[in-house]
């Protein structure tokens, strides 16, 4: 069977099951309605679902306020120190641990600012390597004994808001914060 003769079967097909499973009620002049109905609502960045709480974006600035904010020629380190304890807080926040964590993916990349050579070739593989390195002398000090989590490490070469460090994944809420009404 020819691939346009395919096509033309699939197109009749589906235009059949158009027809009857209502298919001209949907393209009929239907009357306006007093309010368009509401966009369905996705969380983005930071949330909770089902007893989950699912962290996105966090770097080395987060949480802290823009005088405070490391730049891109900062020390990897602190970009690293910064980011873990950006994450910590905002899992207490949600009443979770860093031993909570059940997975997590670590992006890095090396500086990019005016004035600062970028490395090529082998020497661009050390840089990410010593990076690499560095990243795991620190992370490794934010978990108690056997519970860091799975990980998955990538370099990139860039992040956004100037942090050489952004980390994603999700924890087990183990103490949800109480709600109050007013």
């Amino acid at each position: 069977m020819e691939v346009n003769s395919r096509r033309t079967f699939f197109g009749k097909l589906a235009a059949l099951a158009a027809v009857v499973t209502g298919g001209p009620s949907l393209l009929a002049q239907q009357a306006p309605s007093a309010a368009p109905p509401a966009p369905e609502r996705r969380p983005h960045g930071n949330h909770v679902h089902n007893g989950i709480y699912y962290f996105s974006g966090t770097g080395s600035n987060d949480g802290y306020p823009k005088e405070d904010h490391v730049l891109v020629t900062d020390p990897f380190e602190k970009h690293v120190t910064r980011s873990m304890d950006a994450l910590k807080k905002s899992l207490e926040h949600a009443g979770s641990s860093m031993d909570d964590i059940l997975n997590m993916q670590v992006f890095i990349c090396l500086p990019s600012a005016e004035g600062v050579t970028a490395p090529v070739g082998k020497a661009r593989f050390d840089a990410y390597l010593d990076h690499y390195k560095a990243l795991n002398k620190i992370y490794g000090t934010y978990f108690s004994p056997g519970k860091a989590p799975s990980r998955a490490f990538m370099a990139v070469d860039w992040i956004p808001g100037d942090s050489l460090v952004e980390l994603v994944g999700s924890a087990l809420v183990v103490n949800p914060p109480s709600t109050s009404s007013n």
